[in-house]
């Protein structure tokens, strides 16, 4: 969004007066955080065959429509903070760790929403993987380059158009597009091998993939390659940095494949959040080191967040010695990954506060 007087930079002026760039960002986070209140209808496709079918449809289209207003309410405030501060000078380090702290949480929750929204399940799992892995390639790239360069299609801008307005269109055509086979969705296309019968929302997930995630990091990677290069650095080094955010996805999958109740469907809700709560300790963490100027190389100091994962996977290993029990009932061991998980961000915002 551009400078304009009479517009963006105006609404700040009415709601936060000249300098209060801080209380923007946090009433930003809000409205961010609005998501996940709404995100509590859906999640779950199995509603649809419900007696109460058409109430489940209502309330989804009810809330994609709120989703709709309150993503590009959220946009317009991610994209003017930066420009408000750099106006009133009040730009800063912190600024800079606060806003990408909260947007690596937002991932979390717009995740959740989306998932709603679409109904997807388990699946929304994986649309948070596909917002979590670009966001953390780019503050992985700022790292070595000091500079955060988004391609021309990106996910802060048209990333989140294109949530919102999927939103807007499920509110019109219903949450049954998403879930019902890509070649009764579009009929058009169903002449397309392979994907006929694909539920649409996971064609969705397959091109988003392909088609954004992947040439994404690709050019992460390229341009950190570029900088250790020319600086005569070892690749080896900036690629550890990765480890972390590696071993908590994998660590999650491992878990969900030995768990005898696949809790990622069962509980989509406090994995997604608790794994979020984790990534934001992650990119907290990483944006502190770049703002501290610390060493390259692996930082131990981000693992704290993944202790929780070698219990967990314990826990469902000991169901396939007891018959299929584990030791512990998985809706504590998951209840208690997102508590583990709210502590340590809650440790990140000590830390960056005494920063």
């Amino acid at each position: 969004m551009s400078y304009n007087p009479f517009g963006a930079v105006a609404l700040i002026y009415f709601l936060f007066g000249c300098h209060n760039t801080y209380g923007f960002l946090i009433l930003s986070f809000i409205g961010t955080a609005w998501l996940y209140i709404f995100s509590l209808f859906g999640c779950c496709s199995s509603k649809m065959g419900t007696s109460c079918a058409w109430i489940a449809s209502f309330l989804i289209s009810v809330e994609s429509l709120s989703l709709a207003f309150t993503l590009s309410f959220l946009q317009t405030f991610d994209a003017v903070d930066g420009k408000q501060a750099r106006r009133t000078n009040s730009s800063s380090p912190l600024g800079e760790l606060f806003d990408h702290g909260c947007d690596a949480l937002a991932c979390a929750l717009e995740s959740l929403a989306f998932g709603s929204t679409a109904m997807c399940g388990k699946s929304a799992f994986w649309f948070w993987v596909i917002a979590a892995v670009p966001f953390y390639g780019a503050t992985w790239e700022n790292f070595f380059t000091n500079t955060l360069t988004l391609p021309v299609v990106n996910g802060p801008t048209e990333g989140l158009m294109l949530i919102y307005l999927a939103h807007f269109f499920t509110f019109l055509v219903g949450a049954e597009w998403w879930i019902q086979q890509f070649g009764m969705s579009v009929p058009f296309l169903s002449w397309i091998p392979f994907i006929y019968e694909i539920p649409t929302y996971r064609v969705v997930l397959f091109l988003m993939t392909a088609f954004a995630v992947i040439p994404t990091v690709t050019f992460n990677i390229y341009n950190v390659r570029k900088v250790v290069r020319a600086r005569k650095g070892n690749m080896f080094l900036a690629l550890a940095m990765l480890c972390p955010f590696v071993v908590l996805l994998g660590g999650v999958l491992i878990w969900d494949y030995l768990s005898p109740s696949d809790f990622i469907r069962n509980y989509p809700h406090l994995v997604i959040l608790g794994s979020g709560l984790a990534f934001g300790f992650l990119v907290g963490r990483m944006i502190l080191a770049h703002l501290c100027d610390e060493p390259k190389g692996l930082k131990t100091g981000m693992c704290m967040s993944l202790l929780y994962l070698p219990f967990a996977i314990a826990n469902a290993l000991t169901a396939r010695l007891n018959d299929g029990v584990p030791l512990v009932d998985e809706v504590w061991v998951v209840l208690g990954y997102f508590i583990f998980t709210g502590i340590c961000a809650h440790l990140t915002c000590f830390a960056n506060s005494q920063f």
